[in-house]
């Protein structure tokens, strides 16, 4: 996103996230938007363009090419463009970014970016089958082929489980090979996710867990357990987004700046070419869009679906160099109260995974954090929050990489 003309979010809503077997898509819409017009004091005939995230109804419930469309009619919304975004786990990322688009170009002032996923339903296989498709589903072979010069060789599906744990565990395979990176790191991360969502009234899972009981638990794919694991998740998340006429017309009171969104794909590179990373090089092309740099930032919520996803992002985003995120992770700097807390809504794998709004869900938790909104999660003096959202696997990272920072 080049800079011109100012950006800011000007509300945000979230609903519970969980197993939600009594709301459908359209009710965890309506509650998500509902609250998100309401914090922005806005109404639906401000609204003049909206972005609808959504990575999985289709294949889950059948309802093709018209979700947002279905979603948002139904809550009330007429006449506007209505664009559906699909964009693999940064899919409510990509919304809000499309969305600041929107209202950077002049082609509007006030535009919605949503994101919703219903994912639980009586078919656990089905459910987990949806994370199959995240890869090249042309070439197996060679995806494998990735996997296995990560992390030696893939362990055979036994039970059931996300594709994308081979994943993290692979990387993290090869990191602890690379770097000397422990389990035991892997737990504090987790333990640290699980502690911080405990006082996250929307998180899916609210209790405190032991780094030795994280260890303890049931292993899904070496190293990881499964609390260092994000669940399935149902839940919607949204923001509204304004230019400077956008803000005069809603007379906003708390809005926060978006200082810089992109949304980036990889390059051929070596696998363990972590300097090279798609993540990498989006947040180096975010902080030079935004003006700042890593030592910046006071918040941050990254993509952590596994543990070592945590320690990864912390280490591509900037906050520590390569290959120590697990001694950062330990020293306790990533934890509320420490230097740089990172998850402090309790992450992916605390308060919960549903793929189009996970991104959105992050910017709620950072828009409330730079607010100073958070109670006893509250991040002190919080000025500069980052998001890293990313999703997929092409050739060993990430297929799409999406990193947004705020200024209050």
């Amino acid at each position: 996103m080049s800079r011109g003309e100012r950006v800011w979010i000007v509300g945000v809503g979230m609903t519970a996230f969980g197993v939600r077997r009594d709301a459908s898509v359209k009710d965890l819409t309506r509650d998500a938007v509902t609250e998100a017009l309401k914090d922005a004091g806005a109404g639906l005939g401000d609204v003049q363009a909206a972005y609808y995230g959504n990575t999985c109804q289709d294949v889950l419930e059948g309802q093709v090419v018209v979700g947002g469309q279905i979603a948002l009619r139904s809550m009330g919304f007429e006449r506007i463009p209505v664009v559906n975004v699909e964009n693999a786990c940064a899919t409510g990322a990509t919304a809000l970014h499309q969305a600041a688009l929107h209202v950077r170009s002049g082609a509007a002032d006030v535009v919605l970016a949503v994101g919703v996923e219903k994912t639980n339903t009586d078919d656990k296989k089905k459910m987990l089958g949806l994370f199959d498709g995240g890869v090249d589903v042309h070439d197996p072979d060679g995806v494998d082929a990735v996997l296995r010069e990560l992390g030696g060789e893939v362990p055979e599906r036994t039970t059931p489980r996300s594709r994308f744990m081979d994943v993290y565990a692979a990387l993290a395979r090869a990191h602890m090979r690379e770097f000397g990176t422990t389990k035991e790191q892997l737990a504090l991360i987790s333990a640290k996710n699980h502690a911080h969502a405990v006082d996250n009234p929307l998180a899916h899972f609210r209790k405190a867990m032991t780094a030795e009981e994280i260890l303890a638990a049931r292993t899904v794919n070496e190293p990881l357990t499964v609390p260092m694991c994000a669940p399935l998740t149902d839940g919607a998340a949204a923001a509204v987004v304004v230019n400077e006429a956008g803000l005069r017309r809603l007379a906003a009171t708390r809005p926060v700046r978006l200082l810089a969104s992109v949304i980036a794909t990889g390059s051929v590179r070596p696998v363990t070419d972590w300097e090279s990373s798609v993540s990498r090089l989006a947040a180096r092309q975010a902080y030079e869009e935004a003006g700042i740099g890593p030592e910046d930032v006071s918040v941050a919520e990254v993509h952590d679906a596994a543990a070592f996803g945590e320690l990864l992002q912390t280490e591509l985003m900037g906050f520590c160099p390569i290959g120590r995120g697990g001694d950062f992770a330990a020293s306790g700097a990533t934890t509320l109260g420490g230097g740089l807390p990172v998850n402090p809504s309790g992450g992916l794998e605390s308060k919960g995974h549903p793929m189009g709004a996970s991104g959105l869900a992050q910017i709620h938790e950072l828009v409330r954090q730079l607010r100073g909104e958070c109670a006893s999660r509250q991040v002190p003096h919080a000025r500069v929050a980052l998001a890293e959202n990313g999703g997929g696997m092409y050739a060993g990272e990430e297929a799409v990489a999406a990193i947004t920072l705020l200024g209050a």
